[in-house]
Order: structure tokens, then sequence, then C-alpha cells
């Protein structure tokens, strides 16, 4: 049975892993107080490119002691222009895909306007991708960090490095004839080629009897 509750963290162009635990839940709960981890969703996500499988990653801000230091409190890097950067080639990866016309009225000004907190810009990307996919659930936010929380813990989902093979369905990806299928990437992939059939994917797909 799926969980009604989970805690999750708030990623970059979240994985379509964990926006499909999001899509079946009711309650979603983001922990905003856990220490910053290096190399994980919190500041990357993937998506389909013509030369494959392409990382997008926001520079970030570190203090000498990296482990202690809070997520909310992570200041992305903004002396080169990695917004811009990444928008071009959302822009070059989708601008033939089914759907990206019509969400890009939407999607632009994400890219377009300043960012300075990480956590922040994750959170307004999720109240975004939330809207044009259709996502109702119940959000709130941790008041402070539990090793072992009374919600289903679905935190592993921002681990890039140890992420297992969901065998998610497949569906038309642009590049596919030339690179493959690519699964898990950001949802973004997903809802530039599904449209309005993105919520239905999401919540058909198993995301936890594969953890």
């Amino acid at each position: 049975m799926e969980p009604k509750t989970i805690l999750i963290y708030p990623t970059y162009l979240p994985s379509i892993a964990s926006m499909a635990a999001m899509a079946k839940a009711d309650y979603i709960v983001f922990e905003i107080k856990d220490n910053y981890q290096k190399q994980t969703y919190r500041n990357r996500a993937y998506i389909a490119h013509s030369n494959g499988k392409l990382l997008l990653g926001i520079p970030v801000k570190h203090s000498k002691d990296t482990r202690h230091q809070k997520t909310k409190n992570i200041k992305t890097e903004n002396e080169f222009p990695w917004l811009a950067e990444h928008w071009k080639s959302i822009q070059t990866a989708y601008r033939t895909s089914p759907y990206f016309e019509y969400y890009e009225d939407d999607l632009e000004p994400l890219f377009t306007s300043k960012v300075d907190n990480l956590l922040d810009f994750n959170l307004k990307i999720l109240d975004t991708f939330f809207e044009l996919i259709g996502i109702s659930a119940t959000v709130t936010k941790t008041n402070e960090y539990h090793k072992n929380p009374d919600q289903f813990d679905a935190r592993f989902l921002a681990d890039c490095k140890k992420e297992k093979d969901y065998n998610f369905s497949t569906y038309h990806q642009v590049f596919e004839e030339e690179n493959g299928f690519f699964g898990n990437l950001s949802v973004l992939d997903l809802l530039c080629n599904e449209g309005p059939n993105s919520l239905n994917y999401l919540e058909s797909q198993n995301v936890f009897g594969s953890k």
C-alpha cells in the first residue's frame, strides 16, 4: 500500500521518482531542517539532451565546515550565469517536444528571476510543477530534524549516488531514437513529452516497492 504521508527533500527540477511519490501522497512534509549534503538532487537534475543524459547542476557557496551547514542556509553561487545556461539547455532539449511550447511561459520565470537561496528556489519550482501537473496534496514543512521520523521516510529519493533502477514505464522522449530511453530524469522531461498525461503517469509508477 502506498504511504499517504511522506517526508521528502525539496530538490531541483525533481526526479520522476520524487514527483511520483508526491503525486500519490495525501500529505507531503518537506524536510527543511537537514544538514546539506553534496552530490544529491538538492542542487542537480538530469534531462535528455541531443548528446545523451545531461546534468544541470546549481553551483552553491560552501562554508569551511560543510558537515554542519544547514540546507536552508545554502546560497547559490551567481558569479557566472548558470540560470541562463540551464534555461538555454532546456530550450535546446525540448523545443521540439510536444508540450514545451505550452508550458514555456510558466517555466521561463524560474530561470529569469534572481536566485539567492537554494531551498527557496527548490520550493518555488515545486509550487510551479504542482500547479502544472495538478498535484493537490496538503504540504507542510518540518520544524526540526528527526533521524527516525513518524512519517514515511522518502528522503532517500534525493540521493542520486545510490539510486535504484525503478523500472518505470517508458514514454516517448525527444532523442529516444538516437540515445535510447532514459528513466527517472527530471519530471520536466515527462511534462514536456506527456503534458496533461503526466499526473496519470506519475500515479501509475511504483516507487517504494523498489527501495
